[in-house]
């Protein structure tokens, strides 16, 4: 749910908003909060700091909407604001948007082009929301996390997401770029490391592309992780469109010859999720650990060049999304029990 805030004088507004968006309130989609002036819009975003836009009039009591749009700025760098004025001249214009404006309006309010205005600007906020946390879930900027980096982000939020440890119900994905140690033991570092970021770049925007996050990288194999709504399904999707980019790269780089393959494999269950490492050292890695997290890995070392793998478990919940191949019951490292495998087709 999108929260909006309105920051309006008129009172007629408020009525004319609320039931311009009945359907959308109704049905969680918006909220919307409003305050008469600058000051108390000011005082409300205090209360509710996931405010995610403003709409502002400009002329208003005790704090102008101008003025508004710079107290925002250190209030939030997140939240965006829209200008929605009578006062549409151009040099309103130009200072509103001069002090980070997303955008401007003029009254009468045409509500159509208000909603399309919203919509756009909820979709930028969003964008800089996943972002943000992708900054957050990235193991580089963990490892080497110091009173640097702290300074540029919100030290209370950000320590105290890093000290957050919970189960959780997620899926975890280990892919392999099959018979890579053969390059790595005849070309030089500087080929080696080339080659191998540039695979991890076409996998990573597959994971990123299906809102997963990656945990870590593992020599020249890749954990990743989903959590949220339909995290199987997202995953699975995930390791094919990754099979498949992988698969289209040349076979030929700086003179080598090589086809790149994937083998994967993917689990489903319930997993802690926690920064476990060193403290001693400063290295400490926002991971997940389980049974659920050691099956993936070990489905993986199992599955042949281009195979994507699942247990039982798994194919019952996806069966009806995806075209499955049973293999058969495999034998797992440290498990007592052989384990029904599934190949993922497409």
């Amino acid at each position: 749910m999108t929260k909006i805030l309105v920051a309006d004088d008129e009172a007629d507004l408020e009525v004319l908003i609320k039931q311009k968006f009945r359907r959308q309130i109704r049905e969680h989609e918006y909220e919307f909060i409003f305050a008469a002036n600058g000051c108390e819009a000011l005082e409300k975003i205090k209360l509710n700091d996931d405010v995610d836009i403003v709409l502002s009039d400009i002329n208003m009591p005790e704090m102008d909407g101008l003025t508004l749009l710079t107290e925002l700025g250190n209030v939030s760098p997140l939240i965006k604001s829209v200008i929605v004025s009578a006062y549409g001249d151009m040099d309103n214009i130009r200072t509103a948007m001069n002090r980070g404006a997303f955008d401007f309006l003029c009254k009468p309010v045409n509500f159509d082009d208000l909603e399309v205005t919203m919509k756009k600007t909820i979709h930028h906020v969003q964008q800089l929301r996943q972002t943000l946390e992708a900054i957050k879930e990235n193991n580089i900027l963990r490892m080497y996390v110091d009173e640097t980096v702290l300074n540029f982000m919100n030290r209370k939020e950000f320590e105290t997401s890093l000290m957050v440890n919970e189960t959780v119900e997620a899926t975890t994905a280990f892919i392999d770029i099959c018979s890579f140690t053969t390059i790595s033991e005849h070309e030089s570092a500087d080929t080696v490391v080339k080659m191998l970021n540039r695979y991890f770049d076409v996998m990573v925007k597959e994971i990123l592309a299906q809102t997963g996050y990656i945990d870590k990288f593992i020599g020249d194999a890749v954990m990743a992780v989903f959590r949220g709504d339909y995290h199987l399904d997202r995953a699975i999707e995930a390791c094919l469109a990754v099979r498949a980019a992988v698969e289209k790269l040349p076979g030929h780089e700086n003179d080598i010859s090589f086809m790149p393959k994937v083998s994967i494999g993917i689990n489903s269950g319930e997993m802690i999720s926690g920064n476990i490492g060193s403290a001693n050292l400063r290295r400490l890695d926002y991971t997940v650990v389980g049974d659920a997290v050691n099956v993936a890995q070990r489905l993986q070392s199992v599955a042949k060049d281009g195979q994507i793998l699942i247990n039982e478990t798994c194919y019952e919940k996806v069966k009806e999304s995806f075209h499955c191949n049973k293999i058969g019951e495999v034998a797992l490292k440290h498990k007592k029990n052989a384990m029904t495998v599934y190949e993922v087709l497409d």
